[in-house]
């Protein structure tokens, strides 16, 4: 059972089908479904599959890989020492198949480069020296750690320097993709209940299999989450060592972004997560973002030295805020609902899935076809210039000279706009144009749960988007 991910079928099977050779790259985050993409895609067609192992060594990766080759039906005569020699044993594979399309497929590629192993010059040398030079092989590599493969296969600036012929960046489901996946698992979740899963854990298919029939979606997230025995009670720790053999330094980074909700300039993160001003620094915000846990972004009207980094990775989030120091109340979670502390995360859990929904939400305001960017934004109360201080959680700044201010508001029920809200709008109004100088029209714009209710302070809204519509597309 395959959900949302029709484009990459389509590439996969436009490989195979082919009548030349493939070399194609894999990449997403650990559990976003590289693996099971693949396997169904290929069913009964793989020549060869081979996944490496989780901080094992490199005797350890060959030993592993030999072993595979001999399930697929080749034996060395004479046990390999290192990756030149090991991808010899693949190459006669190769030339010993029979089938008309032999598919190559490589899972946890980052896992087998260990210290000084040399695999991606042997990589290098089974690719230009064989396998392109054929017309039959299609060779999948796949890999959790995406800032791995960005530096070493896809920018790789040595011996594999612009010989993919495709690449998949797989990301994750939207709110109607996870929608999808609970239907046809046969699970009765309201879209508020999706909602709810999806502020917890994002779009990560892999999270989303652990849903159970019959237990109400909070039982659920106790049983995932805050039972004795839960299931994911140690994700956090593998989810991150996982993708980065050096953890530490990115830990202290989103650690340090998790306590800021609009973001940080480089200089802040420096300060608060205590770590060296160096270009290693730019390299693991870089590493960051490519895996989706951060978002980089220049605020409305500054220069892009000043851009902020934004921690968004839903289940980081929700780790700090109620797993770090895990409660011992296996039931905590429905004992949670409807707590201050409950109703404050939905708030900004709701704000997060925005944020990864603006497809949507430009959709919405029927501006799909038009140029935009997004920011957030924030500025300092300056009573003599007539600033009262505002921060601004989405602005969508577009071509034709609008700019849609976005307020999204988590409500159970309509959401009512009272005087205050009406005030807080105009302020924000006032200080973005007293301190950006733009001469953009301005659309204060509703993004909530349930629509809104129509009042004597509704008119400061010029448009509404509902859950609804996030879930359009």
């Amino acid at each position: 059972m395959l959900i949302g991910r029709d484009k990459e079928i389509e590439l996969l099977n436009m490989a195979i089908n082919d009548t030349e050779s493939h070399f194609i790259a894999i990449y997403g985050r650990r559990g976003i479904g590289k693996t099971y993409l693949v396997r169904e895609a290929c069913t009964n067609r793989l020549t060869f599959q081979h996944a490496g192992l989780y901080d094992g060594g490199m005797s350890d990766q060959i030993f592993a890989f030999i072993a595979s080759l001999s399930e697929a039906g080749y034996d060395f005569k004479k046990k390999p020492q290192n990756w030149l020699e090991a991808f010899e044993g693949l190459k006669e594979l190769i030339r010993q198949s029979k089938e008309s399309r032999k598919i190559i497929f490589i899972d946890e590629l980052s896992w087998m480069d260990t210290p000084k192993s040399n695999l991606i010059m042997a990589l290098e040398n089974f690719w230009n020296g064989f396998a392109s030079a054929r017309k039959d092989v299609i060779l999948i590599c796949c890999s959790s750690a995406t800032a791995w493969m960005i530096s070493k296969v896809i920018h790789n600036k040595g011996g594999l320097y612009n010989r993919l012929t495709e690449k998949i960046a797989l990301k994750p489901f939207s709110l109607r993709q996870c929608e999808d996946y609970v239907h046809a698992k046969g699970l009765v979740l309201n879209r508020e209940q999706i909602l709810q899963y999806y502020m917890i854990f994002g779009g990560v298919p892999y999270y989303w299999t652990f849903l159970k029939k019959g237990l109400s979606l909070a039982q659920n997230i106790d049983e995932i989450l805050f039972s004795d025995d839960a299931v994911l009670k140690d994700e956090f720790k593998y989810l991150y060592a996982s993708i980065f053999k050096n953890p530490d330094v990115y830990l202290k980074i989103v650690q340090a972004l998790g306590n800021k909700k609009v973001g940080m300039t480089r200089e802040e993160i420096i300060d608060a997560a205590r770590i060296v001003n160096s270009g290693d620094l730019t390299l693991r915000l870089e590493e960051l973002e490519s895996c989706g846990f951060i978002r980089r972004y220049n605020a409305y009207g500054m220069k892009k030295k000043n851009a902020l980094y934004q921690l968004i990775d839903n289940y980081t989030l929700f780790y700090y805020k109620y797993l770090k120091n895990a409660p011992s109340d296996e039931h905590f979670w429905s004992n949670s609902i409807n707590t201050p502390s409950y109703n404050t995360w939905c708030g900004l859990a709701f704000e997060r899935v925005c944020l990864e929904h603006v497809i949507q939400i430009k959709m919405k305001l029927g501006i799909s076809g038009v140029l935009t960017e997004v920011n957030s934004w924030q500025c300092k109360k300056d009573p003599e210039k007539g600033i009262f201080g505002s921060q601004i959680d989405m602005l969508i700044v577009r071509r034709d000279q609008v700019i849609n201010l976005c307020e999204m508001k988590y409500s159970a029920s309509e959401y009512t706009i009272t005087d205050k809200d009406e005030n807080n709008i105009n302020k924000k109004i006032n200080d973005l144009v007293q301190q950006t100088g733009t001469g953009y029209a301005i659309f204060p714009t509703l993004v909530t749960t349930k629509g809104l209710v129509p009042n004597t302070h509704a008119g400061v809204i010029q448009s509404v988007v509902t859950l609804d519509d996030l879930f359009k597309i």
